[in-house]
């Protein structure tokens, strides 16, 4: 079923645009200092670096005690569309002056009042997302990431990939616009990046034999600025890294899907992309595959590549490295740290893209034997070979169809958030611990692709128990510091105190460590599935914790056998906020 682009109210967005600022404004100044506003939320990782981190600190050990349930509230989007039962919840609330902002997972937009210590629903934005024609192609899973904040409007994407406008103050959309295509298996999850009065928009689809993007949209002419494409075309730098004799590029995959970071330094957005397709066949696609499993350094104005670094070349194991960079100072060194499906962290220099550091951070890692220490690539790494093989038993290929890999083809860690307490120089990972099963099927070129339709080149299964941890690692040394045992992976991401660390369990087990010793100091059952990150934000004076509660994603579909315990978890949408006495 076919879609045509919707129409832009022009006018009025170019009114608003040209209209002077009103209270709560939120400029390209406040953007960039929005580690300032402690109170506040205006990013969807809080600030620029992606670090997560808030410094308030009335929630602290002394006060966990009084940690309570201090409101909650009740969301849509628990339907289901397309492939997907049910929708869930991964999205991270923005606030400002007491107001939250908050989506779920097709995408609706809620404005909710925090004074007082209730939540009172002010405004819900219904985008009408089309749930059959997006669901159907929406790998993996009914979800949506969070909103950003422009000026005296709200900034979303939709499943069916749309960008939208809404106004701050009366929640009616001003302007939308198409920036990816359900026809081919284009959909959008993650949150946008604004930057220059520009919403950066990446894309999810890579399972489908899309070719990925980052794409930049004009906020004030409602126009595409710039589209960069994570699989370059024959001639462009990187092509000669895709050796096959039959456009193999043309569906490479290298989806976008994870909001990135940018640093006003230099200019310089940074983000990470996906695996390249079709996923486990990787005859089918010789060569290295640029610029899938990278991290990407792009100006910010033009969207042209200035560095890369690729972690796993040639992946034959489905280890995107779509995961946000964190970006630190640390070590005498200007680095971004990115958290990798494989089970190894990374820190490269986010100036030139040179590696600097790598870290296994999962407790088995068996498809390499490690990361050679001067180039960051992995000892069994061949540049001589078209089609790579690891660990030999145990790396997925033609000859070998069926084979366990550790970490699984989740992870290691997935798209959940890491969080950097800058104070203590120590970066926290959510992680899953885990291995499975992958089987091989053959691509056949101009047969095996059809839009809309799986092109993996075969399939995981989950034959061992799937557990988690919080790893913290020292970000000047990547030294693993402290690792806290999770009974269940952790699905949802970090936030980051001076005191504490606060993270979710697929149980719906919401916690708090010590950030020093990642002793476990406080825990509170919210009777769901938590796949979402908490943040927190001040209202009337005083410092609340906010989390989505709602399992969504992929794991009851798909890893679901490798914690039966989970198959009771039933379908949610609430926020929770906790405060204290």
């Amino acid at each position: 079923m076919k879609r045509t682009p919707f129409l832009l109210t022009a006018a009025l967005g170019a009114l608003l645009a040209a209209a002077p600022a009103r209270a709560g404004d939120v400029t390209e100044q406040r953007l960039l200092n929005a580690d300032q506003e402690a109170g506040n939320w205006l990013l969807h990782h809080k600030d620029y670096a992606a670090h997560r981190y808030t410094t308030l600190d009335q929630i602290n050990p002394a006060t966990l005690p009084r940690l309570h349930v201090a409101w909650t509230l009740a969301l849509g989007g628990v339907e289901g569309g397309g492939i997907w039962s049910h929708g869930g919840l991964e999205g991270t609330p923005l606030a400002e002056d007491g107001f939250l902002y908050v989506t779920d997972g097709w995408g609706r937009l809620y404005k909710i009042d925090a004074h007082g210590g209730q939540g009172v629903l002010v405004w819900m934005m219904d985008p009408k997302t089309d749930h059959d024609w997006a669901g159907a192609v929406a790998c993996c899973g009914v979800d949506n990431r969070g909103a950003a904040f422009w000026h005296n409007l709200v900034i979303t994407h939709t499943l069916d990939g749309r960008l939208i406008a809404t106004d701050k103050e009366s929640g009616k959309i001003v302007w939308q616009r198409q920036v990816a295509n359900p026809d081919k298996g284009e959909v959008v999850t993650g949150a946008p990046l604004i930057v220059h009065d520009m919403a950066i928009s990446g894309v999810a689809g890579a399972e489908y034999g899309i070719r990925g993007w980052i794409a930049a949209t004009d906020l004030n002419t409602h126009q595409e600025v710039w589209r960069t494409y994570t699989i370059p075309a024959k001639g462009e730098p990187g092509a000669e890294t895709w050796k096959d004799d039959h456009d193999a590029a043309q569906n490479g995959g290298g989806s976008t899907w994870v909001t990135g970071s940018y640093d006003p330094a230099t200019d310089t957005i940074v983000w990470g992309v996906g695996n390249p397709g079709p996923d486990w066949d990787n005859a089918y696609r010789p060569g290295d595959n640029l610029y899938t499993d990278s991290s990407l350094g792009l100006d910010a104005k033009t969207g042209k590549i200035k560095w890369f670094f690729q972690h796993t070349p040639n992946d034959p194991f489905d280890y995107d490295s779509v995961a946000e960079n964190v970006l630190v100072d640390a070590g005498g060194r200007h680095l971004a740290l990115e958290a990798d499906r494989n089970g190894i962290a990374y820190a490269i220099d986010r100036t030139n893209g040179q590696f600097v550091w790598a870290t296994p951070f999962v407790k088995k890692l068996t498809w390499t034997k490690g990361v050679d220490p001067r180039t960051g690539k992995p000892v069994d790494y061949d540049p001589q070979r078209d089609v790579q093989v690891y660990v030999a038993s145990v790396t997925p290929s033609r000859e070998n169809k069926v084979t366990m890999i550790c970490p699984g083809n989740m992870g290691g860690k997935n798209w959940p958030p890491t969080a950097y307490n800058p104070d203590l120089g120590t970066w926290y990972i959510p992680v899953i611990e885990s291995c499975n099963r992958i089987t091989v099927q053959e691509t056949i070129p101009g047969k095996s692709y059809k839009p809309r339709e799986f092109f993996t080149g075969g399939g995981p299964s989950d034959p061992e128990r799937i557990t988690g941890s919080l790893t913290a690692i020292d970000a000047a040394t990547g030294r693993i510091t402290g690792k806290a045992e999770t009974r269940y992976p952790l699905l949802g991401g970090v936030l980051a105190t001076p005191s504490l660390v606060l993270t979710g369990e697929p149980d719906g087990t919401f916690h708090a460590f010590d950030a020093k010793t990642l002793q476990p100091l406080w825990q509170f059952p919210t009777g769901a599935g938590i796949s979402a990150p908490p943040m927190a934000f001040m209202v009337d004076g005083k410092e609340y914790i906010a989390l989505l509660v709602g399992l969504g994603g992929a794991w009851d579909k798909w890893f679901i056998d490798a914690t039966p315990e989970l198959k009771r978890i039933q379908p949610s949408s609430m926020l929770y906020v906790f405060g204290i006495d």
